[in-house]
């Protein structure tokens, strides 16, 4: 039920392939579980790729049988992290001018405000909620490195989130196959809002099931 929603929505939106996924892919035909990392890592100085669709791609090409699970999401994983803790690590040690850089960046300005709002609101947990949103997922590790936040610190809530991020995307890459350039943009251009009514179906599926096997038990 859920797949189906965003296969609907994908097409109501007329989404396509984003630019560039054809070099991803030969990027994973040559060079395997390395593609995946390299193309993460670059996703902080502007690969032209959502995270989403890579991470998703990450796991259609081991149910197409490519590469294998254990492996090539541990790849993704760090690839994942690597990128966004060099965000980080610049913050922290440059400072200012990399702030000033990203200000120059075209249209970076309302995601800094965002980033901005969520750490004043949330503190630390911003690191948690900015995995959720795209684009401010990379700005927030600038700001708390700026704001010289204590890498273990960091590390806690940066790390743990990204796991189950990355796990997420994985498996649901998985399922969807050659879908994936379609339904990673959909994720990316809607960020929160389709995870949310994702999890919310499949929160209501599940339940139901447990429901139907708890009532036959009874009877």
């Amino acid at each position: 039920m859920c797949l189906r929603l965003l296969y609907t929505l994908a097409a109501s939106e007329g989404i396509d392939r984003p630019m560039d996924y054809s070099q991803l892919t030969d990027w994973i035909e040559h060079l395997g579980y390395a593609a995946l990392f390299f193309s993460l890592w670059l996703g902080i100085v502007g690969m032209p790729i959502p995270d989403e669709v890579i991470v998703m791609t990450g796991g259609a090409v081991t149910s197409a049988g490519l590469l294998h699970a254990v492996p090539a999401f541990l790849l993704t994983y760090l690839g994942v992290i690597s990128g966004l803790s060099l965000g980080y690590v610049l913050g922290r040690y440059i400072g200012a001018p990399v702030l000033g850089k990203l200000q120059r960046k075209k249209n970076m300005t309302k995601y800094l405000r965002i980033s901005e709002q969520l750490i004043e609101k949330h503190g630390n947990a911003a690191l948690s909620f900015s995995y959720f949103l795209p684009v401010v997922r990379h700005v927030v590790p600038y700001l708390v490195g700026i704001n010289k936040m204590s890498f273990w610190r960091y590390a806690g809530y940066s790390y743990t989130t990204g796991f189950v991020w990355t796990l997420i995307f994985f498996v649901l890459g998985r399922f969807v196959g050659q879908d994936v350039p379609r339904i990673g943009m959909l994720i990316y251009r809607y960020g929160i809002y389709v995870m949310c009514a994702v999890v919310l179906l499949a929160a209501i599926y599940a339940v139901t099931v447990f429901l139907r096997g708890y009532s036959r038990g009874k009877s």
